[in-house]
């Protein structure tokens, strides 16, 4: 079947124009219009001399797209730009944890260094080791328990 039997109606709504007129209008290439063709994404025609001719949409303007594609391109446009910008907005705030987390490691052994022991009495006084509690010689804590200790443990 030729393509005209299959078109008969779309060939009078379109423009027939060149290879080299096509690809003015489209703003691409020859070879883009030939490969075009080839894969049958384009409506063509051949003459008797072999000449090719392409059919294109009245709307396909000089500036190589339509309104709708117009529309097209500037919101995808757009969206490229929107990405681009939360690309870079990403990138910023793990910078900014970087950085966080570099001071913060940087930190860590002036952290990890244990305090000094406080010193402890010598002996303990005379009033505990005459209780009996402790033995001879053992060392008091130097901090009191707490009331949750002494709750459960009992008074010592």
């Amino acid at each position: 079947m030729l393509a005209e039997e299959l078109y008969v109606g779309v060939y009078e709504r379109m423009d027939r124009v060149t290879v080299v007129e096509a690809a003015a209008r489209l703003g691409v290439k020859e070879q883009a219009i030939r490969k075009r063709i080839q894969r049958g994404t384009l409506l063509y025609d051949k003459d008797e001399d072999g000449r090719v001719y392409v059919y294109l949409d009245p709307e396909d303007g000089p500036t190589g797209t339509a309104n709708g594609k117009d529309t097209l391109v500037h919101s995808l446009r757009d969206q490229i730009a929107y990405l681009r910008q939360e690309a870079q907005d990403w990138k910023e705030e793990a910078r900014r944890k970087d950085t966080l987390i570099v001071s913060l490691t940087q930190r860590i052994p002036e952290l990890e260094a244990a305090p000094e022991p406080r010193e402890s009495p010598a002996s303990p006084p005379e009033e505990v080791v005459g209780r009996g509690n402790l033995p001879p010689g053992a060392k008091v804590p130097s901090q009191r328990r707490s009331w949750l200790y002494r709750f459960f443990v009992g008074p010592q």
